[in-house]
């Protein structure tokens, strides 16, 4: 697959930048323009229903997760009106950010200081900035006094506490604010008292009241990968032990053969449903022991990524449909979740099977992703395992259209090996924002 730009004409998408471009032609047919600014629908297709609940401001299926991918196409093709796209974007979550009531990193307010941070330095905008200030001190003051600490919520995972605490952590280091990494610091600490972080018992949508996920966005896995941001931050042995704790039990359940490892989605009744994406999956797993071995240096975690990496590439996908990698294409628990996970990969190690495996993931989504009505490209997918008849194309990061456009252009990011290159990743994505291995950026010199 070429990774030259766009093919001018129209026609099918036929390189990632260009099926990026398409997606955005798309997403901005959804386009809802108001008084606070812009905001985008979920599925613009007549008659199109979203896989997701309405989240109109979410960086899992709403402005929050858009607004970035604008800014990055901005970034690859050089065109500014990409950058406009996001500016009305994040006006309209400068405006409204106090009517959410969620604070969650991925469906809630945590999200949207991430996109209007990003936003406010990339566009030179000082309005956007000062939001982001004021919604994140808004999350500050919310925290509660528990029994056991201070937080948020009951639930530790990336879907909870853990993805307010790593929104804190990034604000307070990008918007320079000390106070901001002093409560996430005072709130990680009642997550690692627990015996082993991250599980829930009896709060899972679909699950039993007794199954415990080992996973990244609602389970161990998530809370480990926090445990170890932590120790990497604050040096505290209490949160590295928390990593471990959480790492071990990881490798307890999970199914080791040759050099090959799966995740169960969930014991003890789903031991052989093995997810391979981002929420539950392999994709989402490898990154706690990615960040692990980041900070604590033992070969063994980098090992566990290598099995977990292997795994993937062995079953047979994107070609393979199974049980745990079904007709999905976005971030979440998809395509494109895989090749977020291999670009990173490969940036971070250099290892060119990586790329390989990405540039096949990338012809996947390039030709998967439709066009029947000229408006631009879109995926259409099962987003939901348990109701493969149930079919939806959105417009969302984590969800749809805007995501995958964002890993398509970590791809060609990527293949073009330009090592002044930066691109977007979210607080709980460990690998490099320079999608060319060290060893590559110093043969390029400065």
């Amino acid at each position: 697959m070429s990774s030259d730009p766009v093919r001018r004409g129209g026609g099918r998408a036929e390189t990632p930048l260009s099926a990026a471009i398409a997606a955005a032609r798309w997403i901005r047919s959804s386009a809802v323009d108001d008084q606070d600014g812009r905001h985008w629908k979920a599925n613009p297709d007549l008659g199109g229903r979203s896989a997701g609940t309405p989240e109109p401001a979410s960086l899992y299926a709403g402005a929050a997760g858009i607004v970035l991918f604008f800014l990055e196409l901005a970034e690859a093709t050089g065109h500014e009106a990409y950058l406009e796209d996001a500016r009305a974007g994040a006006r309209h979550l400068a405006a409204t950010w106090r009517r959410q009531t969620d604070l969650s990193l991925y469906h809630g307010l945590t999200g949207t200081v991430v996109a209007l941070t990003r936003a406010g330095w990339a566009l030179g905008d000082t309005a956007l900035e000062d939001a982001a200030v004021a919604a994140a001190d808004h999350i500050v003051r919310r925290v509660r006094i528990f029994d056991d600490g201070v937080g948020w919520s009951k639930d530790p995972a990336q879907r909870g506490d853990g993805g307010v605490i790593l929104g804190l952590l990034h604000a307070g280091a990008v918007l320079g604010v000390p106070a901001y990494e002093e409560v996430a610091v005072e709130a990680g600490r009642r997550v690692a008292e627990s015996v082993v972080p991250g599980h829930l018992f009896g709060d899972a949508a679909d699950l039993p009241v007794d199954a415990v996920t080992p996973g990244f966005l609602s389970g161990t896995a998530g809370t480990a990968f926090l445990m170890a941001r932590l120790y990497g931050v604050t040096g505290d042995e209490r949160f590295l032990a928390a990593a471990r704790r959480g790492a071990g039990f990881v490798r307890q359940v999970s199914t080791v053969r040759g050099r090959c490892a799966v995740v169960p989605h969930h014991v003890p009744q789903g031991r052989d449903l093995h997810y391979l994406g981002f929420c539950s999956g392999s994709a989402g797993v490898a990154r706690m022991f990615h960040e692990l071995h980041q900070v604590a240096g033992d070969p063994g975690d980098e090992e566990w990524v290598e099995l977990l990496a292997h795994g993937v590439m062995t079953s047979g996908v994107p070609w393979v449909r199974t049980a745990g990698f079904w007709d999905v294409a976005c971030q979440c628990c998809g395509v494109a979740g895989l090749l977020e996970f291999f670009v990173g990969l490969w940036s971070a190690t250099g290892r060119q099977a990586y790329l390989a495996f990405a540039r096949t993931l990338g012809e996947h989504l390039v030709g998967s992703g439709t066009d029947p009505d000229g408006r631009g490209l879109r995926w259409r997918q099962a987003y939901r395992r348990v109701r493969p008849s149930e079919i939806s194309a959105d417009t969302g990061y984590m969800v749809g259209a805007a995501g995958i456009g964002a890993s398509l252009l970590h791809l060609h990011a990527a293949l073009q090996g330009d090592p002044s290159r930066s691109i977007i990743l979210l607080p709980d994505n460990p690998f490099p924002v320079i999608p060319v291995p060290a060893v590559m950026a110093r043969r390029a010199g400065p």
